[in-house]
């Protein structure tokens, strides 16, 4: 061990004073690490975390993609095709 022990006056080794030192300080870093937890859970339940997750990102973007490719095929389809060319013809006639 490297750590010193302070001798008494009686010129005795302080070990119980030691130990007790010792003791203290690891009871100090319990308490300050057991605030710290309950900070952090406490500021955790304050402020749930907010919008989806990245299995939820994942979820939404497959069904956006989804969605614009439902949508491009029913823009390519002939009816549509003419019904929007139609509209378009109708709209420069106006004008």
């Amino acid at each position: 061990m490297s750590d010193v022990i302070p001798i008494n006056v009686d010129g005795q080794p302080g070990l119980f004073l030691h130990a007790r030192r010792t003791i203290a300080d690891l009871v100090e870093c319990g308490r300050r690490e057991l605030c710290l937890i309950d900070a952090r859970w406490r500021t955790l339940a304050a402020e749930p975390e907010e919008g989806a997750a990245t299995a939820e990102y994942a979820v939404v973007l497959i069904a956006a993609t989804s969605f614009a490719a439902v949508l491009i095929a029913i823009v390519k389809s002939d009816g549509i095709k003419t019904l929007l060319t139609s509209i378009v013809k109708k709209a420069l006639n106006a004008g």
